[in-house]
């Protein structure tokens, strides 16, 4: 699973609502969906990445994703922003 570029990504937005406002917005170059996350909140992450021409990657622990983001908890989604 490829947790390095979320690594070493110069800017990330964390979490299921601010991802989705990111990719509303066109801001997000790929996000990264935690398979072992709520289905129900992650679906509509999918869905709206799909409509807009996003790249989804999956990988499967909320824990490690959160970890590569830098923060103590689980995250269910992440974006790399674009940079500029």
């Amino acid at each position: 699973m490829s947790y390095e570029k979320v690594e070493r990504a110069k800017e990330l937005t964390i979490g299921v609502k601010q991802t989705m406002k990111a990719v509303e917005h066109n801001q997000v170059e790929a996000v990264y969906i935690a398979v072992d996350a709520d289905r129900r909140l992650t679906q509509k992450v999918e869905l709206l990445c799909k409509e807009k021409g996003v790249p989804v990657i999956r990988v499967d622990s909320m824990r490690r994703l959160g970890k590569a983001c830098g923060i103590e908890v689980g995250a269910a989604t992440a974006a790399i922003k674009k940079s500029g």
